[in-house]
């Protein structure tokens, strides 16, 4: 299974998030799936994409010319896609992806995040996606999509199709779960 994980560039300022981040990336690499992610060999891009590898997974890359010019980039992956523009790093993002966890992070993994889970409420993206409330990271947009749905701006039915893990053992039973799936 090709897992896209949304995360930031940075190690955030507690390590949980890089012992988290090496964990998640030691079930995807262990369970012989290929991560697709951003390409960059800096903060936790650089610590999914290394457990991933040393796990014995394959690691695709995606990432716009302008950062590949700028931010030094994995040289251990097994791919590198170049695209043009972030909105295009998106959409191919998820053409590859089965599947779709978003790790804490910031501002962009905020805006991946949205844009796969508008795609899957309104038809056009039928693959799950697990947001990783890390130690309550996302608890505020959880409550917030929870306000949502009881303003009437999402359905009840939507609301369900974003999945809560709150740890590595829940994400790892949806993954058997999809697995059973396919």
């Amino acid at each position: 299974m090709n897992i896209a994980v949304y995360l930031g560039s940075s190690e955030g300022n507690d390590p949980i998030y890089k012992n988290e981040i090496k964990k998640l990336g030691e079930l995807i690499g262990s369970g012989g799936h290929t991560l697709v992610y951003g390409g960059s060999s800096m903060g936790l891009m650089g610590a999914v994409a290394d457990a991933v590898l040393s796990s014995g997974g394959h690691v695709i890359g995606v990432e716009p010319g302008f950062f590949i010019e700028t931010a030094p980039q994995h040289e251990g992956i097994d791919e590198l896609i170049e695209t043009t523009t972030i909105a295009e790093r998106r959409e191919k993002m998820m053409e590859l992806a089965d599947l779709f966890i978003v790790f804490p992070g910031g501002i962009g993994t905020l805006d991946e995040m949205s844009e796969v889970f508008t795609m899957k409420t309104i038809g056009r993206l039928d693959k799950d996606i697990i947001l990783y409330n890390l130690n309550n990271f996302y608890e505020f947009l959880i409550k917030m999509l929870d306000k949502m749905t009881e303003s009437g701006f999402i359905t009840a039915e939507n609301r369900k199709k974003l999945f809560i893990a709150n740890d590595i053992n829940e994400i790892e039973q949806i993954l058997l779960s999809q697995r059973k799936q396919v």
